[in-house]
């Protein structure tokens, strides 16, 4: 059964991932069809190539630490507190996930760069620090924590560390002992995914570094679009596999043996209002923290939207229903974007919740038994690299899976290269790894016995899901579909190579307003950069809305 629900993950994960990015890093390495291993000694050995290693990996591992460190207090206050307004806010707080990254880095440029809100108000500039950087990846990884850890904080039940405090633990002692083992994994599987995307960084690095700050990804763009250097490209891409593979070894090392069921109940029933000086304090430090570092930024997009020539109103706005002209950036008016990325977006988003559900179905089987034969150890063998697989797309360079989509996607029977289908294909590619991981700690926590039971008395094994894990698991699974129409709507990095020039995403026509000079295009970029904003808000704020309900009959 275990084989079965792989299948499809593995043949999709085959086709649309392994096959575009093995053409093209072939392409690269290959010189009159012989393999030039040698350029690996060639490029490692480079003094620069070293220094843009060592940076990438510093800046990853800063990155997570510093999001873990100031978004754990809110993923907490969500997951624990009641208060007005609280599905609004975390609405709000998904949405820089989904920003196109060069727009944020803009909207950063301006806070912290020569003539930003810092600058004038105490002559303070971050730009050319490696601060800048770091900040702009908490911007972008807040909501990451927030909804992976918070999701499963909200469904632990509160009554177990409350029964260590009776046998005497302290407040902190409790749950350093009782929720903290509990929170391992969800915790793992965040810093995990933070850590890859920060690896992976592109936008806001190339923005806000400049000249002396690159990661990987900026270093591979540089030899693919400015070089035309593919051996060194396809170099950099197989190490950023080596180091994903070794980050994904380390991760299943170390947390698989803290996993265990979990006593799981409703979140509407650990929610409460704020009590005592200490969690007010911390509800209020938590939205100090939420608007300082999210809101703001947000907001100089919306008020730069609004910022004409004669003066705010909603003159960028209105334009943006106007076929183009001859000499315009588009062949289409660029409100069209929004229509298309709400058709990709929902596309992309079913792909992903049937590839990653399966996959983590198949993830949260009953393990193989020590000792067995050897085609049962050669399955777990599978079953762990499978796990392996599911994370990828997140380290491998998005520059690497548009050029492969489009050199290897182009002949019978994968010619997909006019198909509608390609677009949403290669967003879900990002979001399948959020839906596993979102679903995984919580489909692990089941008790299994639960499943035998059920199985004893005859259900199926279609009975036992429907029975006994969608009902523990449905809150995380809307948690995964928020997740994945969220990175859909956001997804730039692939898009921009096989989106149609008459069918563009609202990333993509927001990187060619900013391309083109003109205060008409860098008007209209921030009036879609905003209209993206409202429309994540949105679709995240109905999906909280439509939580399943708790036992006491309330949402």
């Amino acid at each position: 059964m275990r084989l079965g629900l792989m299948a499809v993950p593995l043949a999709f994960f085959a086709l649309f991932f392994a096959y575009p990015v093995v053409a093209i890093v072939g392409r690269g390495l290959k010189d009159g069809g012989q393999w030039q291993f040698g350029r690996f000694g060639a490029v490692l050995g480079d003094p620069d190539i070293a220094h843009v290693l060592w940076f990438t990996v510093w800046q990853a591992a800063a990155s997570t630490a510093l999001t873990l460190l100031i978004a754990l207090p809110g993923a907490y206050v969500f997951a624990r507190f009641a208060f007005p307004g609280k599905q609004l806010l975390r609405a709000v707080v998904a949405v820089p996930f989904v920003l196109p990254t060069v727009v944020v880095g803009s909207a950063f440029l301006a806070l912290v760069g020569r003539g930003g809100l810092l600058d004038e108000l105490w002559g303070l500039r971050l730009d050319t620090s490696v601060w800048a950087i770091l900040l702009a990846h908490v911007f972008f990884n807040y909501a990451v924590v927030v909804r992976t850890v918070g999701g499963l904080w909200s469904q632990l039940d509160p009554r177990q560390e409350e029964a260590a405090r009776m046998l005497g633990a302290g407040r902190f002692e409790a749950w350093r002992r009782v929720t903290l083992p509990a929170l391992g994994p969800a915790v793992a599987a965040a810093a995990l995914m933070v850590f890859l995307f920060t690896f992976t960084s592109f936008g806001a690095v190339q923005i806000l570094g400049g000249p002396t700050f690159a990661t990987l990804e900026v270093e591979i763009y540089r030899q693919t679009a400015e070089f035309l250097d593919l051996p060194t490209a396809a170099v950099l891409t197989l190490v950023q596999f080596a180091a994903v593979l070794g980050v994904l070894a380390l991760h299943a090392l170390t947390v698989r043996r803290r996993e265990s069921a979990l006593r799981l109940v409703p979140a509407a029933q650990t929610a409460h209002r704020p009590r005592g000086r200490g969690q007010w304090a911390l509800l209020w430090g938590t939205l100090g923290v939420i608007t300082v570092l999210l809101i703001v930024p947000l907001a100089v997009l919306v008020e730069r939207s609004f910022d004409g020539p004669d003066g705010y109103g909603a003159g960028f706005y209105t334009s943006l229903r106007s076929a183009a002209s001859a000499d315009s950036t588009f062949a289409v008016a660029p409100l069209d974007a929004l229509w298309n990325s709400l058709a990709y977006g929902v596309a992309a988003t079913a792909i992903a919740l049937v590839v990653g559900g399966l996959a983590a179905a198949a993830l949260t089987l009953p393990r193989l038994r020590a000792g067995a034969s050897g085609r049962t150890a050669c399955v777990s063998r599978l079953v762990r690299g499978f796990d392996a697989l599911l994370m990828l797309p997140l380290g491998v360079s998005a520059v690497t899976v548009g050029f492969g989509f489009l050199i290897s996607l182009d002949t019978p029977p994968l010619d997909l290269r006019a198909s509608w289908w390609l677009v949403p294909l290669a967003q879900a590619l990002v979001g399948v790894p959020f839906v596993v991981r979102t679903m995984l700690p919580v489909l692990r926590a089941v008790d299994g016995r639960l499943r035998e039971a059920a199985a004893v008395l005859g259900a199926s094994p279609w009975r036992v899901w429907r029975e006994v894990d969608l009902p523990m698991v449905r809150r995380a699974l809307l948690i995964a579909a928020g997740f994945a129409f969220a990175v859909s709507l956001g997804e730039f990095g692939a898009t921009v190579f096989i989106a149609r020039p008459d069918q563009p995403t609202l990333p993509v026509a927001v990187a060619r307003l900013l391309g083109r000079a003109g205060e008409l295009n860098y008007g209209q970029a921030m009036a879609l950069s905003t209209i993206l904003m409202v429309v994540c808000a949105a679709a995240l704020l109905i999906l909280e809305r439509l939580r399943p309900l708790d036992h006491s009959g309330e949402f």
